[in-house]
């Protein structure tokens, strides 16, 4: 049984990057008729429309429909920092389309480079540097700037894909500093089941499987609360919520 999971997780792999190609080569024109050459906020939030009808037909010819909870929790005319777990490559093209409203991701600039793709990467994404203290900064300008458009921004505080047995790595700092200098709220979310879907243990490998993504009532930063304090919190809130739901 072993065996044969592992050569179907191959071929639905094979399956899976056809279909990506495919969508996405489809999606590609209207983006670049009726998105890409407008400013912001106005590119990202059809940006985002856009990729809500892709990301729908592609998780559906997958075999990995999405169930979205918590949108409620985003009131109308207010931008949030929603920070999410990490456990799969499949995290970051659910969360962006299922976030309502238009949002930005901060993501490694290394992606922008791939053709085609590259742009569409750029368009949803505040891109870092990680290796350079220049662009950390920059992008930490580029966030507050995303926010102030009125957009979402999502960041993965984990920093990178949990691969270990712990419901989540610890923190960084970033998200919750933006939250305390910027007075805007954070909108925790809970992914679930795409650490299956795409293991980081295994190459070449997909596993159809549906997802779910739990938007959480915001916090607000208290008067005095510092960011350490907002971190450990969300911390907290984040692992007991997970630990609960992951069935």
């Amino acid at each position: 049984m072993k065996i044969i999971r592992e050569i179907m997780g191959r071929i639905f792999a094979t399956w899976g990057l056809i279909w990506f190609i495919v969508t996405m080569l489809l999606f590609f024109i209207p983006f670049l008729l009726f998105s890409y050459f407008l400013p912001d906020p106005k590119r990202n939030i059809r940006f985002i429309k856009m990729s809500r009808v892709w990301m729908k037909i592609y998780l559906t010819l997958v075999g990995c429909p999405l169930k979205v909870k918590g949108k409620e929790n985003f009131k109308k005319g207010e931008s949030y920092i929603v920070i999410c777990n990490h456990n799969s490559f499949m995290d970051i093209p659910i969360s962006s389309p299922a976030i309502p409203g238009g949002n930005k991701t901060i993501a490694k600039v290394e992606l922008a480079k791939v053709p085609l793709f590259g742009l569409l990467y750029k368009t949803g994404s505040v891109l870092v540097d990680r290796k350079s203290d220049a662009s950390r900064k920059e992008s930490y300008i580029k966030m507050k700037e995303t926010l102030n458009m009125g957009l979402h921004m999502c960041i993965y505080p984990e920093g990178t894909r949990n691969t270990g047995s712990e419901p989540l790595r610890p923190f960084h700092d970033g998200a919750f500093k933006l939250a305390v200098n910027s007075g805007k709220s954070i909108i925790p979310a809970l992914i679930f089941y795409t650490r299956g879907i795409l293991p980081s243990n295994k190459t070449f490998y997909f596993w159809p499987h549906h997802m779910e993504i739990h938007f959480l009532p915001p916090l607000e930063p208290l008067p005095d609360e510092t960011h350490t304090q907002l971190k450990e919190k969300a911390f907290s809130l984040m692992k007991d919520y997970y630990i609960a739901n992951n069935h």
